[in-house]
């Protein structure tokens, strides 16, 4: 046994292992009512080392973009209810704050009748690699 000033206590073997975890702000957010697509989409973006917030409707992600950090790409879907993804978009560039961040949209193919300004719009059904790709050209890795 050894004894460890700093805690000020007898520990038994090796000192233990400390492990940082650092806490980054979010560099993706994303508006999709769907439960499941999120959770495979949330998923597929996590797993490729990105942090991501979810919302499930445009005025849940306001509330969320309002009170916290902001992240560095908003993926849209624009079918949902509450506030669908065409008057997120409205009220995103009303605000400066908000306005700079981009947008990929997510949409079905017969959402074309009303676009919508956006820096890329991906047609769903969305590949994995796709989804990926987008992410990495839009998030800044440190």
């Amino acid at each position: 046994m050894h004894h460890d000033a700093t805690f000020n206590h007898a520990v038994a073997g090796p000192a233990p292992t400390v492990r940082l975890v650092l806490i980054r702000s979010p560099e993706i957010l994303l508006i999709e009512d769907d439960p499941d697509l999120a959770d495979a989409i949330v998923e597929v973006l996590q797993a490729e080392g990105y942090k991501v917030m979810h919302a499930s409707d445009g005025s849940s992600a306001l509330g969320m973009l309002s009170h916290g950090e902001l992240p560095q790409v908003i993926l849209l879907d624009l079918m949902m209810p509450n506030m669908d993804g065409w008057e997120f978009r409205t009220e995103q560039l009303r605000d400066p704050r908000l306005a700079k961040i981009p947008v990929v949209v997510l949409s079905a193919s017969g959402e074309r009748a009303h676009p919508v300004d956006a820096a890329l719009v991906l047609r769903k059904p969305i590949t994995l690699e796709t989804l990926v790709a987008a992410a990495r050209k839009f998030v800044r890795t440190s």
